[in-house]
């Protein structure tokens, strides 16, 4: 049987737990279906459940991250015979580490990240690997106790840094919530059969690759690689790509796909190359399934980007 989960993070006295209680309350949510809402964090405010109109719900907290494990988790699901899952994450724990703990029948419905905007340049300034963290995958995310002297665009770079694809809301202290409507148009064209991606822009075009792989069947991209031979791949082919950092020195890696050279006229081992390739989605054995493979055109030897390491800044 699948389990449902909805996932909520942020860090602490962000509006989780309100915005949760909240959704338990409302009738149409709180139907009596077994709920089991797992607890990471603690703040000021708790949960009632005198106030849930149908019952069914059931608050069990998990106070380390050594119990966060598939175990633990259905374990607790099945003292409560629950048919669906509510997470309040901690804000400290990285997120990645709930998602290798989820037990195989449970499937992320929905993530949700709440944003304290009266804080967040603190936490931005002093932990933002862990506000990558949070940016990264939700579906969701909302600047809540917003005011009109806070940075929208500021706040909305932010989170584009982190995720293309994530909706933000602002909402004021009143209640009213506001749609971001700032746009983000990519510094390329990918509409166009060919296009060029200067060096500024490489972790922006290769996050978008990434992130909608289909858009960029068949289209033509010169750029400049890094390329990276490995005697493992397939024949004729290599890695090329550049370093990209997402927020700070320790996240730092080499993000590549992989490119195959006809002719088998391949550029030297780390050699940096000016490339022009068209893109095709096909099994490659770098990949172990489906992936990007640029079928090289013409390639010229080129300086090394300065920097070196690509960002989204």
């Amino acid at each position: 049987m699948e389990i449902p989960v909805y996932l909520f993070t942020g860090f602490l006295e962000s509006g989780k737990t309100k915005f949760i209680q909240e959704t338990l309350e409302d009738p149409r949510f709180t139907d009596g279906t077994s709920t089991l809402v797992l607890v990471c964090e603690q703040g000021e405010i708790e949960y009632n459940e005198n106030k849930y109109p149908a019952g069914g719900v059931h608050i069990e907290y998990i106070e380390s991250e050594e119990d966060l494990n598939d175990k633990n988790l259905e374990a607790l699901r099945k003292k409560h015979k629950a048919k669906r899952v509510i997470v309040e994450y901690n804000g400290m724990w990285q997120n990645i580490a709930f998602f290798y703990a989820m037990p195989k029948d449970w499937m992320l419905y929905q993530e949700m990240c709440f944003v304290d905007s009266t804080t967040f340049k603190t936490y931005n300034a002093n932990m933002r690997s862990l506000v990558v963290d949070k940016f990264t995958t939700p579906d969701l995310i909302v600047f809540n106790r917003y005011l009109d002297k806070y940075d929208k665009l500021e706040l909305h770079k932010a989170v584009r840094g982190c995720s293309r694809s994530a909706e933000i809301i602002y909402e004021y202290p009143n209640g009213e919530a506001v749609q971001d409507d700032i746009e983000d148009p990519l510094p390329f064209d990918k509409e166009a059969d060919s296009f060029e991606i200067e060096d500024n822009d490489f972790a922006l075009w290769y996050r978008d690759m990434s992130e909608c792989l289909s858009d960029y069947k068949g289209k033509t991209v010169t750029a400049c690689f890094l390329v990276l031979n490995d005697k493992s791949m397939e024949k004729d082919c290599a890695a090329v790509g550049r370093r990209i950092m997402t927020c700070c020195v320790e996240d730092i890696q080499f993000s590549g796909l992989v490119c195959h050279f006809p002719d088998g006229n391949m550029p030297k081992d780390r050699s940096w190359v000016r490339l022009t390739g068209k893109i095709d989605i096909r099994y490659n054995k770098a990949y172990g399934k489906e992936g990007p493979v640029i079928d090289c055109v013409s390639f010229t030897p080129c300086s090394m980007p300065d920097p070196e390491v690509a960002t989204f800044y």
